[in-house]
């Protein structure tokens, strides 16, 4: 008897073509639209870690892998136990929730949605409890998470007294994970960042982010890069020596990296589209508009743009002199 091979619900779906953003200002509500809608829906489908897994062995799931791109990170920042850490873009707190568990970090996440910061808040209130704890007294082992709503091009202002604009919080690192890729004035965080941590070597900025590959022609650009731009609200995407030069004209310096770990991760985007098998999940995606059907064809553009090493995934960590 002849076999035949399951279509995949994005497979009767077409391909919403190329939107341009019309402004920043429009890029950042379409984004903050997307994840007060999408949140919950994350937690479902990835749980409290909303970011690429970093894969050690073909036998670790998913969870284990996500893990593994925090200690990861951990590892090439040499981050301090105890270190006061503002995590931007924190989503829903899993890795603020990590570097307060078990690093004793004191951590502020900081996130463009308020629904992720009341998922975040619930989901640490229950961990807490868990370990025999709360809000008030945070982990045991020292460290604690919070997390107010805050677009990140604002950062440096909120944690400024106002009207001298004198920083009056700074940390010992700044911490970002798949979120700066989102921002439309990259240079601007790099700028508040700095800014934002306490002078010396010791103080640190972890970046772990999507990027192009360097040189793509333009064939390249629109057959790959486009659709995710596009799909994930992204402004042009960056390679990862653009970030370094970034960095560098705000005044840090390189302390690991870029190191970069496509090959680690890609595999995130396999399980991903796994993960959207269900036709009610389109269905939801398409009474969502144009934006939520791109999201969810995006899944196959990444998985292209791996397999074509048009689209890279890299870390790396500077300090300030």
């Amino acid at each position: 008897m002849a076999s035949t091979m399951e279509t995949h619900p994005g497979d009767k779906h077409e391909i919403p073509e190329y939107e341009v953003h019309e402004s920043s200002a429009s890029l950042k509500e379409r984004i903050k639209k997307h994840y007060e809608i999408a949140s919950d829906y994350y937690y479902s489908l990835w749980g409290q870690h909303i970011h690429h897994g970093y894969f050690k062995s073909p036998t670790e799931t998913k969870e284990e892998a996500q893990v593994n791109l925090i200690k990861y990170l951990l590892e090439i920042s040499d981050l301090p136990r105890g270190a006061a850490v503002l995590d931007v873009g924190c989503g829903i707190g899993g890795t603020s929730r990590f570097l307060a568990k078990e690093h004793a970090c004191i951590v502020k996440g900081i996130t463009i949605s308020g629904r992720q910061v009341d998922i975040a808040t619930k989901l640490t209130g229950a961990d807490l409890e868990a370990c025999g704890s709360d809000t008030s007294s945070g982990y045991p082992s020292g460290g604690n998470c919070g997390f107010i709503e805050l677009d990140a091009e604002r950062m440096l202002e909120h944690f400024s007294a106002e009207g001298s604009g004198v920083v009056t919080t700074q940390f010992d690192a700044v911490w970002i994970s798949e979120a700066l890729s989102h921002f439309p004035d990259k240079p601007l965080f790099f700028r508040s960042a700095s800014e934002l941590l306490a002078p010396g070597k010791s103080s640190r900025l972890v970046v772990a982010d999507w990027f192009k590959a360097p040189r793509l022609t333009p064939e390249q650009e629109k057959e790959d890069i486009r659709l995710i731009e596009d799909g994930m609200l992204l402004p042009q995407l960056c390679t990862a020596d653009q970030y370094v030069e970034m960095a560098r004209e705000a005044g840090l310096e390189v302390r690991q990296g870029p190191i970069d770990i496509s090959g680690d991760v890609a595999k995130t985007w396999d399980i991903s589209w796994g993960l959207v098998s269900s036709p009610s999940l389109w269905l939801f995606a398409i009474s969502q508009g144009r934006d939520g059907l791109a999201f969810l064809q995006a899944f196959r553009a990444m998985r292209r743009g791996y397999a074509n090493g048009t689209f890279r995934y890299a870390v790396m960590c500077f300090e300030k002199p």
